[in-house]
């Protein structure tokens, strides 16, 4: 509606709550969705979404697959519905033998939102490698369909017995008895580490002709093979051609089945010279061409049983074998004692381990690549905590390939000298943009025992570029050990760098802390910490650190902070509101598990929140404990604007316009409005209830207005209001008369949500109290400025000599003029009987209203003031104040609070005489004045002043006194001398 004339602005006082832990996430009604404890479902979580369906994404890293704790990804709908294993956990990495038994997939959970993919990470998965197991990690990368799509394991490495070996056996003839190859045959078998990723091995027979027993790729364990090679039979032949056999194992056998970058191993077991010997030289040169390692055993059974010299068979095995011979050739007696070399054999053949190793061969195999994973521009950023001896690294695996730094990349910041102490460097990984490009960001909460924090460039060429380094401050307190940063503002320049303790200890707790870094000129500079609720307990807050979407819809990016050991393990999460480019320090909502649902544990202990997940416009929230996923909603921000204005603008008594209870009364009205304000522009179509308590003069006791409705000074409402649209409540009151008209009429407006547990809630610190003051006109001109003309005369009652002469003694006008000559004309006479002097005073205001008018009114000491008595036909009153403090003084009060505009007044004032004081002159001085403002030219008549030198009348008092009252002569008496005479008289006469 259209604001009407005179609208008066009013000023609001905040009730601005103390600190609250109550907001804008809904704590009401969560969404539960439970898991098993055993395989701490909840773990970790992220909100995913796919072709507009929105999802939950939840780790549980002990979860059974089979007969194995793999660990395990759920999908889980968001609004209702059962989850569903993804049985990531049985994904297989191919050529590899794998041991994913406690791999802990899960522990590490990042979303790309890009191409609404996600990486599930298993740090603890391990795969053989000859007789050890290599912790290097592995993660899973799964497509927008929930599909597994590619294995992601920068730091898995061939393993040293990644070989194909050929067997090449003389089945001819002359090898007796087979059953004693045989044996050898299984025997070296069971010493070979066959698997996907480590060893092969085909069989080939040969004599006159050449056979494959088995192809490398028709057995992939020990049992498989030594089953198929105990079923092979000798095939006989009486001739040897071992040239052709070699041949046939280099240009088919390892052909079939052979592994691209296995070492070929060929081991060569004959009894006797070959029928082909001319053909050694070609495919003993064909095998070096094809870098095909050769072992050879010269079996000299045959020769010994016939007492056959062997030199020149045993030059020809060893032509065979490779160089040196020391290393590759062997002979031994007779066929049972093949089973003498089978481990000198083995040894010699793991010998070729680490031939071809670099700098990272023995540095990445504990790696446990994946602990941490964060998603950047061209690939996934992977932490690896166990690599180079536990000091840990960071790996990136890109569309392009992997990047994995040199050890040395890191001596910088990780010294040589601290390199047993195992910093876990890439415990946590994170990204920073700046201005000058995207930087990444590493914890190492280990190092030194107290923490470090590394913000550093990946190259190519594996190198580091290492730009700033953070420390931790106390041992033990596992900095750097959570990182996140903050883009609060959203324009694409990282503001604030988060690194949390969560072992930091404090007064006698493992309390926790985070601090926060800000940037300043591409440099993060220490700005204080998060503050917690100081419940001086093991919370480890901190223990998960999460930048989340603008949550309180005032367009800057929050802080999600996790403390899981809180109320006794239950957890709790504390949300902090980004402000401009930085973070407010104190949290806006707390909130417990406690609060949601009984039995939650280590709620807190992952957190994300990007997406809308039930379609109304707001960031949501999703948390893991242990055997549960919670979703929390977030409700609608809303400001109401709360204004009044009056009609008339000001009170008027002087127009009294209605009668209310038979009293001629001045009516009012109040036009109180609101209007509400969603802070998302998803609810512009929204409403929200009110209510609101309206009353006047609230702080009297007596109310100097009433409300028409109920007489009484306040009165309860509610109204439903429409986003932008402003909802107005006509509230008619009427105004009393009353003495004090100087200070305004206040309207007070207290104002709630009608149903503060649903629906949208009020913006935190929002107030929610109104209160405007209407004044009371002044009755002067239009620019409200009063300008009086106050007038002040008086009188008194004393008589001059003139006066005295012809009242009190009632001479002619000539005797009194002859009188008067022996006095000044000033002197006043005070007549013997006189007490009292009287003051008759006159006061008007020829101007316009004067405010606050007081009566000053001071006297010489000689009087003592008795009254001061006002005529009945005077226009409004005159009030004295007893103050006691003042001597010969009075402080009256005229009409307050304001003089009427031609305004008079008659008043009598009273003074008596002093008996203790008498002097010469009298003065009485009146004045007046008031808080408007009265023109210069027009105070001098503001005062008077009766200033009286003064004569006294006298009062003769003549009186006697004598020593005897009477003596008594009698009449016979006679004198007969002086001395008798009689007694005599002492008379005194006084004049007063």
């Amino acid at each position: 509606m259209a604001l009407p004339k005179g609208f008066l602005v009013a000023w609001v006082l905040s009730l601005w709550p103390g600190f609250s832990s109550t907001f804008n996430m809904d704590t009401k009604r969560p969404r539960i969705i439970p898991g098993s404890k055993e395989a701490f479902f909840g773990y970790t979580v992220q909100q995913h979404e796919i072709s507009g369906k929105k999802w939950l994404v939840v780790g549980a890293p002990f979860e059974t697959n089979g007969h194995q704790k793999t660990g395990d990804i759920y999908k889980c709908p968001v609004i209702q519905g059962n989850c569903s294993k993804l049985n990531l956990g049985r994904v297989t990495l191919s050529n590899v033998s794998e041991r994913k038994d406690n791999m802990r997939l899960g522990l590490s959970l990042t979303t790309n939102p890009k191409d609404n993919s996600f990486v599930a990470c298993s740090p603890l998965w391990s795969h053989e490698c000859g007789s050890s197991y290599y912790t290097t990690g592995m993660c899973s990368r799964v497509n927008s369909n929930f599909r597994f799509s590619k294995t992601v394991a920068p730091a898995l490495q061939r393993c040293q017995t990644y070989m194909d070996i050929i067997i090449v056996l003389d089945g001819s003839n002359s090898i007796y008895p087979w059953v004693e190859v045989q044996h050898f045959l299984i025997n070296i078998l069971k010493k070979f580490y066959i698997g996907p990723g480590q060893i092969q091995v085909g069989v080939v027979q040969y004599g006159e002709d050449v056979v494959h027993e088995f192809h490398l790729n028709d057995y992939r364990s020990v049992r498989d093979v030594v089953e198929a090679a105990s079923h092979i039979e000798q095939r006989g032949g009486t001739e040897t051609r071992t040239a052709f056999g070699i041949e046939f194992a280099r240009s088919e056998a390892f052909q079939k089945g052979g592994r691209k970058g296995a070492k070929k191993v060929m081991i060569v077991i004959t009894d006797g010279e070959s029928h082909d010997s001319p053909d050694l030289e070609k495919v003993i040169e064909d095998s070096e061409k094809d870098n095909v390692t050769r072992y050879a055993v010269a079996v000299l059974g045959y020769y010994n049983r016939r007492g056959i010299n062997p030199e020149a068979f045993l030059n020809e095995i060893k032509y065979i074998a490779s160089d040196p011979d020391d290393k590759h050739f062997f002979n031994v007696t007779d066929e049972a004692a093949l089973k003498d070399i089978v481990d000198a054999l083995g040894d010699r053949i793991f010998s070729l381990e680490g031939t071809n190793k670099n700098e990272t061969s023995f540095g990445l195999e504990m790696s446990q690549t994946g602990f941490s994973s964060h998603v950047v521009e061209d690939g996934i950023l992977l932490g690896a905590v166990g690599a180079y001896d536990w000091n840990g690294a960071v790996l990136k695996e890109t569309s392009g390939g992997k990047v994995i730094p040199h050890r040395e990349s890191y001596l910088k910041e990780f010294p040589e000298e601290l390199k047993n102490h195992g910093a876990y460097l890439g415990y946590t990984v994170t990204s920073v943009s700046r201005d000058q490009g995207r930087v990444y960001v590493a914890g190492a909460p280990r190092f030194n025992h107290t923490g470090k924090v590394i913000l550093f460039m990946m190259h190519s060429n594996r190198s580091l570029t290492i730009h700033q380094s953070l420390k931790g401050e106390q041992i033990g307190s596992y900095y750097g050990s959570e990182i996140n940063s903050l883009d609060v503002d959203s324009d694409g320049v990282t503001d604030i760098l988060l690194v949390g303790a969560p072992m930091f200890f404090s007064e006698g707790r493992e309390r926790g802390k985070v601090y926060v870094y800000v940037l300043r000129q591409n440099r993060f500079i220490y700005d204080g910490t998060l503050k917690d609720s100081h419940g001086y307990q093991n919370a480890r807050f901190g223990s998960s650190i999460s930048s989340v979407q603008d949550l309180n819809q005032d367009s800057y990016n929050d802080i999600v902070v996790g403390a899981p050991l809180e109320n006794d393990h239950q957890g709790v999460i504390y949300i902090f509101h980004g402000f401009q480019n930085n973070i407010l320090k104190r949290y806006k909502q707390r909130i417990a598990s406690s609060e949601l649902a009984p039995g939650l544990q280590y709620f807190g202990c992952s957190v994300h929140g990007q997406l809308d997940l039930n379609e109304d416009g707001l960031i949501d929230l999703a948390v893991g404990s242990l055997g549960g996923a919670v979703i929390l909603w977030s409700r609608s921000v809303v400001q109401i604007n709360a204004s009044i204005h009056f009609e008339p603008s000001k009170i008027n008594i002087f127009h009294k316009d209605c009668k209310r209870n038979g009293k001629d009364s001045t009516c009012m009205v109040a036009f109180l409005c609101f209007l509400p304000i969603f802070l998302s522009p998803h609810f512009q179509s929204a409403t929200v209830g009110i209510k609101y308590n309206a009353t006047i003069d609230e702080r009297r006791y007596t109310p100097r207005a009433h409300l028409d409705e109920n007489a009484d000074k306040y009165t309860h409402r509610t109204a439903l209001l429409s986003a932008g649209h402003e909802y107005c409540d006509r509230i008619n009151f009427h105004v009393l008369d009353t003495a004090d008209y100087v200070k305004p009429v206040t309207f007070s407006v207290e104002f709630a949500l009608g149903d503060p547990d649903n629906g949208p809630i009020l913006d935190d610190g929002w107030p929610t109290t109104l209160r405007v003051s209407v004044p009371f006109w002044n009755g002067c001109n239009e620019d409200e400025h009063c300008v009086p003309d106050l007038v002040l005369d008086a009188q008194s009652d004393i008589p001059t000599a003139m006066e005295y002469c012809n009242r009190i003694l009632r001479k002619t006008q000539p005797e009194c003029s002859s009188y008067t000559l022996s006095f000044d004309t000033s002197i006043f006479i005070i007549e013997s009987t006189r007490r009292r002097v009287a003051v008759e005073a006159t006061l008007e205001n020829r101007g316009e209203n004067a405010y606050n008018t007081v009566l000053n009114i001071s006297y010489s000491k000689n009087l003592q003031f008795a009254s001061l008595i006002q005529k009945d036909d005077s226009d409004g009153s005159i009030e004295c104040i007893n103050e006691e403090r003042r001597i010969n003084k009075k402080v009256c009060n005229v009409s307050y609070p304001f003089f009427k505009a031609k305004a008079k007044g008659a008043f009598r004032l009273d003074f008596e005489f002093s008996k203790s004081d008498f002097l010469q002159n009298m003065e009485i001085l009146l004045t007046v004045g008031s808080d408007s403002e009265e023109q210069e030219s027009t105070k001098k008549d503001n005062s008077a002043l009766l200033n009286f030198h003064l004569k006294y009348e006298a009062d003769i008092l003549f009186t006697r006194s004598s020593s005897l009252s009477r003596y008594e002569v009698k009449s016979n008496s006679s004198l007969e001398g002086y001395n008798s005479i009689g007694p005599p008289f002492q008379c005194t006469f006084t004049v007063v």
